[in-house]
């Protein structure tokens, strides 16, 4: 899967001279928790997320008053406390690229870019809640089903007998994520399965050669 097909598309951005106090607010009032910052070319400049905000008020320890401390911050600009490395992704990258990325860097957001002939363009953006929504699909975890692990030889065809075994006794695979199992040699499959019950799943897994039963649920 692609980022384009999962980030959200068109994300509110502002510019570098809008002050903390409106940046607070535009976040506050879209419920979002960054900003990309363009310039007046539209080319991305910059992000500012709730942390950078945070970090910009005053301590605890201040001795100015919720008045001195709104002036303060209705003077204080974007430009002056966003990232100014922003580490960006291309809009046709892959989502578990897009994970690796952000998981190496300790970020919780990827501005999505797309080429253009005026330079990369801001086309999206993708969030760590945008990645909890493909891991959800990817497990069917909306679905009503039974959901089962199983651990399987690492040889061809394995995987394909697992899954042929149980569409033979009607069996529809809504999900199936595979892993690596616990040596080279075996494998780690999580399917959920719809149109048969519990008991109908466990006698077809005693069928496929290899394969060993982990998990089952419903």
């Amino acid at each position: 899967m692609i980022i384009s097909r999962v980030m959200t598309k068109n994300p509110i951005f502002v510019y570098p001279d809008l002050s903390v106090n409106e940046a607070r607010a535009l976040m506050g009032k879209e419920k979002i928790g960054r900003l990309p910052v363009l310039d007046k070319n539209n080319k991305l400049v910059g992000i500012v997320t709730k942390k950078d905000l945070l970090k910009a008020g005053p301590s605890a320890a201040t001795s100015l008053d919720m008045y001195e401390i709104s002036y303060l911050l209705s003077k204080l600009k974007v430009k002056e406390i966003m990232e100014k490395k922003v580490i960006t992704v291309d809009e046709n990258e892959l989502v578990e690229e897009a994970a690796r990325i952000m998981a190496d860097n300790d970020i919780s957001c990827l501005p999505v870019m797309r080429d253009s002939e005026c330079g990369p363009l801001l086309v999206g953006i993708i969030t760590g809640t945008d990645l909890f929504h493909v891991f959800i699909n990817a497990f069917g975890a909306r679905h009503a089903g039974v959901r089962i692990t199983v651990n399987i030889g690492e040889r061809p065809g394995q995987l394909a007998k697992l899954a042929g075994a149980i569409a033979e006794k009607g069996g529809n695979l809504v999900a199936f994520v595979s892993s690596e199992g616990d040596d080279l040699s075996r494998r780690r499959a999580t399917l959920k399965i719809t149109g048969v019950s519990r008991a109908e799943v466990e006698a077809v897994i005693k069928t496929v050669p290899d394969a060993v039963l982990e998990d089952i649920r419903e």
